[in-house]
């Protein structure tokens, strides 16, 4: 009988409400306030008018593997209720209700007979064609007449997930046409009118912003499963808006640099050239002066504050300001976000005009009260990377530091000088990209002299001079006197891994590199162990009897755990279909089933606000209460690996995943990832996964679309996340992306995954493929034929990808061929050296999570 950690209790337990409360008190700090003439916080709850579709649709998270089936859905209509507000427009409401259930079922039904036409999976067919935004009902003169309210909210909301990109289009990146009727009819209609926007990312506003009479607009975010009780806490004022935006909103979507040629704007959804370079978000904006509708950082609050700069202290390289924060208000009580960015001279590499360097948030200041804070960074980080020079450097001249709470209130307030170039960090140019690429040429605005701040001089001999040494070729380790080596001994101190990994044959060890959960099967997760349905794979058993080692259990995120809720075994301990969950859809259990000779089990998690919610937050404290949270229930549930966080960058606000992406900043996305990572590797036996590895920003033709970028785009945005995650949290393990970067696949690039991520950064994880990268599945990829192949399982032990998930009976063969012959596989030779370094991996993450 296999092992099974679900509960046979559907009842609620202590641990939801815990989670739920904790959840709630997250969320409140990740609403953004984008307008208040001070109709927020309502004065008392009373009669209000509610409207929009996403009034009752409240969404909790992205679509895809990101969803997390949770008990319940708190949507903003019972939000609002629980904190006793009226809601005077539910005949409304209604007839919203039943248009969406017409066209839900329409889209249904268009996916199971598109799925039986091609025949394939209802699963494959939505990934491919994700259901579209349905426009709102119109608002009418007696939906307005019988509110009995002159305060209205609207509410817009807006899906995206994994598999497509969005479109700049109405119903999408575009309001509805209907949208704007309702909103000015709503406006002349009513006293207060307050917009709130569901929604995953960065949309067009330009429209709105023209329509007079709308009183406020709040930025809810999709906040897990308790979105409609945050947004009552921030609408009463029981809790006041803190957080700020970590992406620049434009005014037209043709402003981002991007926006022409990105994925299917163009037609061409093979290769996307990076033409922008490291000009991305309010590198861009801020550089060339040009005028936005909200910029980074930005975000409102009940109260004001004061940030004063009181002063830099410098300790060898290391820089640190100390600002004293004052709320300045005298009703609400309030936190505010400290953000400090550094201007780099322009010398021989074009720098942008300014880049974040740090951030902190204060804690909950009354009404007066003062906080000091420390910030420091290291001179280091303000470093560029110079492809001529193939190195880090930081380039003569004068540095200035600002201060504020956005890029927008940034002012200057101290500095420091080098009087020669600095070398950082001596490396190798890496990735050759195409002669097709053209960067922009950007002329960044002059930052002024700022000749009154204080400047300290800085010694140049105190920067250490350090240089990457790069791996040779892997030697096959040699074999040790004992062959029954065990995890035992491994534990013990009497062998090592390398001394375990020495006695086992090619075919265990390609075993070991590729997942369990082999095509064709679709078998519950787990079944040489402990059985954990709905997750979403895990590595081989192979040596679990004979050398102790774990088969790793792998679930879904990055907003919670992707678990099945409620699943059946029979008294043998086998799994019985049904329960499982696809569009929204519970399959049915058996008819007729035996219910006394089967057990219930239930798994229910919770969903937190996504990571684009997260990280408007600002606070890493209670990013780490979000990964401590998961992780408590991945203790419960049995999961060893969070596929999460998720954190590349938002190069695009069309980017189908923006939603579990952090930012357009590579600092935010790296500290954000780094927070989660840290709470859920505080509880034993757990890690995360951070993904996707990397430049994973287009989902159209994900597989196989080829990213063209400069390298020294790559190391200061796309590269730069990952390595502050990478540095300051040590994940177990790192995802790749599906997409080639420069022409090779990421999971088959030997310079990403051990120049870079092992050689330069010292990561000594396991490293895995996201789903099926390496197996062709016309499901998946749907009917578009692409140009480039797909990425070789021989290239994966190349690169030293060293996990193949969730893998297939080809997989293991290619290996084994090509390490038995020397011959080449789909474009690689690889050694037994190269395979005994991924299995070692592998079987380190093992030892690591076992407890």
């Amino acid at each position: 009988m296999p092992e099974i950690f679900a509960l046979k209790t559907s009842e609620i337990q202590e641990y939801e409400v815990e989670h739920a409360e904790t959840a709630r008190k997250i969320a409140g700090e990740c609403i953004v306030l984008l307008e208040n003439d001070g109709v927020l916080p309502l004065k008392s709850a009373g009669k209000l008018a509610l409207y929009g579709n996403g009034a009752r649709k409240t969404v909790k998270g992205g679509t895809g593997s990101g969803d997390v089936n949770t008990r319940d859905n708190v949507n903003i209509e019972a939000g609002l209720e629980s904190a006793g507000f009226v809601i005077t427009t539910k005949s409304h409401l209604d007839s919203f209700d039943r248009k969406f259930e017409r066209e839900k079922n329409a889209y249904l039904s268009f996916v199971k007979e598109t799925a039986e036409k091609k025949n394939t999976s209802t699963v494959a067919i939505s990934f491919n064609n994700p259901m579209k935004e349905i426009e709102p009902v119109p608002v009418t003169d007696e939906d307005v007449e019988n509110s009995d309210t002159d305060t209205a909210i609207y509410v817009i909301s807006r899906n995206s997930g994994e598999g497509a990109d969005r479109y700049n289009e109405k119903g999408d990146y575009l309001i509805f046409d209907r949208e704007r009727e309702n909103l000015e009819f709503l406006a002349k209609s009513y006293k207060n009118l307050i917009l709130v926007l569901n929604i995953g990312g960065v949309m067009d506003l330009s429209e709105v912003s023209d329509i007079e009479g709308i009183n406020a607009v709040i930025l809810l975010g999709q906040l897990g499963n308790i979105g409609g009780y945050a947004l009552a806490d921030i609408v009463c004022g029981k809790v006041t808006p803190s957080g700020k935006l970590t992406d620049t909103w434009a005014i037209n979507y043709m402003d981002y640099p991007s926006s022409a040629e990105f994925s299917h704007n163009d037609g061409n959804i093979d290769d996307e050239y990076y033409k922008e370079g490291i000009f991305v978000g309010y590198r861009y904006f801020d550089s060339i002066g040009k005028r936005v509708l909200y910029p980074f950082g930005y975000g409102r609050s009940y109260t004001d504050f004061e940030i004063r700069f009181k002063g830099a202290e410098v300790n060898k390289t290391k820089l640190t300001l100390n600002i004293e924060v004052t709320n300045a208000g005298s009703e609400f009580s309030g936190k505010e976000v400290v953000q400090v960015y550094c201007s780099a001279p322009s010398g021989r590499l074009i720098k942008p005009k300014r880049e974040l360097v740090a951030f902190a948030k204060t804690s909950e200041l009354k009404p007066a009260e003062k906080e000091d804070i420390r910030l420091s960074f290291n001179m280091e980080d303000c470093a560029s990377y110079s492809e001529t020079e193939q190195a880090w450097v930081l380039e003569k001249g004068k540095y200035i530091i600002s201060v504020g709470n956005s890029l927008c209130s940034a002012e200057a307030a101290a500095g420091f000088r080098l009087d020669r170039d600095v070398t950082v960090m001596k490396t190798s140019n890496l990735f050759k990209y195409e002669s097709e690429l053209k960067e922009m040429e950007i002329a960044p605005k002059e930052s002024g002299d700022f000749g009154g701040i204080p400047l300290v001089d800085i010694d140049t001999e105190i920067f250490e001079k350090k240089e990457v040494v790069y791996q040779g070729k892997r030697e096959s380790f040699p074999v040790p006197a004992e062959s029954g080596i065990t995890l035992s001994d491994i534990r013990a101190g009497k062998n090592t891994v390398e001394d375990l990994v020495a006695c086992l044959s090619v075919k265990e060890l390609a075993e070991l590199c590729v997942g369990t959960l082999r095509t064709g099967e679709g078998e519950i997760v787990g079944n040489a162990s402990y059985v954990v349905p709905g997750a979403a794979g895990d590595t081989s058993a192979v040596i679990k009897e004979t050398r102790g080692i774990k088969n790793i259990i792998m679930a879904d995120g990055p907003a919670g755990l992707r678990l099945q809720p409620h699943f059946k075994m029979n008294k043998k301990g086998e799994y019985i279909p049904g329960g499982e969950i696809i569009l929204d859809i519970i399959n049915p259990f058996p008819e007729n089933l035996d219910e006394a000779e089967v057990t219930d089990y239930y798994q229910y998690c919770t969903a937190i606000p996504i990571g684009w919610s997260l990280a408007q937050s600002w606070n890493m404290e209670l990013l780490l209460e979000a990964g401590n949270l998961v992780g408590d229930e991945m203790e419960r549930f049995g999961i060893d690996l969070w596929l999460a966080p998720a954190l590349n960058i938002h190069r695009n606000p069309l980017c189908g995943r923006n939603f579990e992406y952090y930012s357009e900043d590579p600092v935010v996305s790296g500290k954000c990832a780094a927070a989660v990572t840290k709470g859920v590797q505080a509880h034993a036996g757990k890690g995360t996964v951070i993904k996707h590895f990397a430049v994973n920003n287009q989902e159209d033709n994900r597989y196989f679309t080829n990213a063209a970028v400069s390298e020294r785009a790559l190391r200061e945005i796309y590269l730069k996340g990952f390595e502050i995650a990478v540095k300051e949290a040590a994940p177990i393990a790192v995802m790749t992306s599906y997409n080639l970067i420069n022409g090779i696949h990421a999971a088959n690039s030997y310079d990403l995954l051990q120049a870079v991520l092992r050689d330069e950064w010292g990561y000594d994880g396991m490293v895995m493929t996201d789903w099926y990268t390496s197996q062709f599945v016309p499901d998946l990829t749907g009917d578009y034929k692409p140009i480039y192949p797909i990425s070789a399982s021989s290239g994966c032990i190349f690169a030293g990808n060293d996990v193949q998930m969730p893998g297939c009976e080809k997989n293991v063969e290619d290996i084994i061929r090509a390490v038995e012959t020397g011959e080449e596989v789909d474009g690689f030779t690889i050694t037994m050296g190269d395979l005994q370094f991924c299995a070692a991996n592998v079987i380190r993450a093992a030892v690591r999570l076992t407890i």
